[in-house]
C-alpha cells in the first residue's frame, strides 16, 4: 500500500479516539445501568418503546457507528471515501444535536449531556476541518508542512 495521504491528526482522531466513545455506550450499560437509563436526549415521540429496548437499540447504533467509522476509514487512503463518510457523519452530528431537547438549556445539563454535546462538537469540528481541506493539499497529498 502506498504512503497514506491522510494527515496523522485526522487518522488519530477518526480511527482511534472517536470510535472509543461510542463503543463505551455499547459496552457500559450492563455494568452501569443507572447512569445509562436516564437519557440526556429527547426520547422517541409517537411509538412508545420500552426503555430497556430503547437503550439496547441506542447501544447497538453507537456500536455500528464506531465499527463503521473505524473499518471503512482504516481500509483505505482514498480521500474521496474519507470525505464521503465524514460528510455523512457530520450530517448525523447535526441531527444528534438537533434532537436534543436540552441543547439550548445549558443550565439544565448534567455530566452526560456535557460529555455528549462536547464530544459531538469536537467530532463535528474535526470533520468540518477535514472537509474544508485543512492539512490537505488540493491534490489530496499531504504537504511536508502538515507532518
Amino acid at each position: 500500500m502506498s504512503e497514506s495521504n491522510i494527515p496523522s491528526i485526522y487518522k488519530l482522531f477518526f480511527l482511534y479516539i472517536e470510535p472509543i466513545f461510542p463503543l463505551q455506550a455499547l459496552i457500559m450499560p450492563p455494568f452501569l445501568p443507572g447512569g445509562i437509563l436516564e437519557p440526556p436526549t429527547l426520547t422517541t415521540q409517537g411509538i412508545m418503546v420500552q426503555l430497556a429496548n430503547q437503550v439496547a437499540l441506542t447501544r447497538h447504533l453507537y456500536g455500528l457507528f464506531a465499527m463503521n467509522e473505524y473499518l471503512v476509514l482504516s481500509s483505505t487512503n482514498s480521500l474521496k471515501t474519507w470525505r464521503r463518510l465524514l460528510f455523512v457523519l457530520l450530517v448525523v452530528d447535526f441531527g444528534h444535536l438537533y434532537s436534543m431537547e436540552l441543547l439550548f438549556r445549558v443550565g439544565d445539563w448534567n455530566a452526560m449531556v456535557w460529555g455528549s454535546v462536547g464530544f459531538v462538537l469536537a467530532g463535528a469540528s474535526m470533520r468540518m476541518s477535514f472537509l474544508a481541506g485543512l492539512g490537505l493539499q488540493e491534490n489530496g497529498v499531504r504537504s511536508s508542512k502538515t507532518e
